[in-house]
């Protein structure tokens, strides 16, 4: 899979780590972020560059990395098409993608070590929309998420 990756400063060590991990699993992984550890590049511009790329299509999916991962997040929900979800553990980031069919992960550098990063991420790639739920569940769910775009299309004209 094609997937983007980014961070400012604070998320950078991470990125690395899980950048390394994509790529020994055999993504293609386009590093959008800061590239050099010495330099800086704010999390909006990170975020805004990640996310016009999978609102446009490019990526089917990304990962932005900041000090908690909130930023990346709320400047990546800012565009159209991108669900982005902060995660903290494996659990909610699997779930973003099960039931809010989450295109963008977002984790904190400051608080998320590198093996739990790399599970998370793992999780998240593998999880299919409304995977593992009753007929009637996942039917919900793809009512939730039509109405979601709805809004979405509504907010985004």
């Amino acid at each position: 899979m094609l997937l983007a990756i980014g961070s400012d400063k604070s998320g950078y060590t991470l990125k690395e780590a899980v950048k390394a991990y994509l790529t020994e699993q055999g993504h293609e992984v386009q590093d959008m972020g800061l590239i050099d550890p010495d330099g800086f590049m704010p999390y909006y511009t990170v975020a805004s560059n990640v996310a016009g790329k999978v609102s446009g299509g490019e990526f089917e999916k990304a990962v932005l990395i900041c000090g908690t991962g909130a930023g990346m997040c709320i400047v990546a929900n800012k565009f159209k098409g991108v669900y982005a979800v902060v995660a903290e553990g494996s659990y909610t980031a699997r779930m973003a993608a099960v039931v809010n069919q989450a295109n963008i992960l977002t984790m904190g550098g400051w608080a998320i070590a590198p093996q739990q990063a790399i599970d998370m991420v793992d999780r998240w790639l593998k999880a299919g929309f409304t995977e593992g739920f009753p007929e009637d569940r996942q039917q919900f769910l793809r009512n939730a998420f039509d109405e979601v775009r709805k809004i979405e299309n509504d907010h985004f004209k």
